[in-house]
């Protein structure tokens, strides 16, 4: 299961109501790449459930996640931070053993 914080899920709402995609839900993502081998991905996901994909929903937001990314992304957590400067999605993943400065990318 993946969670998406409360104030993760009001940021999604927004963005989905500004773009004009209520009903539309998160695709959750894990592809190689970034300092630590591993970097998360997020977008948003009209067309629904693809090939072998997990739902799930979480205050209010569903979540797509592909078998693969599964494996990486179970427990983790979706949020949003706001810092002096700026602001974004980060994804506290109790799966990962390390992570870049950054915080973008991780390793297992």
């Amino acid at each position: 299961m993946i969670n998406v914080s409360p104030t993760a899920a009001e940021k999604i709402n927004e963005l989905l109501t500004e773009e004009n995609r209520a009903g539309s839900g998160l695709r959750v993502f894990v592809q190689g790449g970034g300092c630590s081998g591993f970097q998360y991905g997020l977008m948003i996901e009209e067309n629904g459930q693809g090939s072998g994909d997990q739902v799930f929903e979480s205050n209010g937001v569903k979540l797509f996640v592909d078998p693969i990314s599964i494996r990486y992304l179970s427990g983790a957590e979706v949020d949003f931070v706001d810092t002096v400067t700026g602001g974004g999605f980060t994804i506290k993943n109790p799966n990962a053993t390390s992570t870049c400065g950054c915080g973008q990318s991780f390793s297992v």
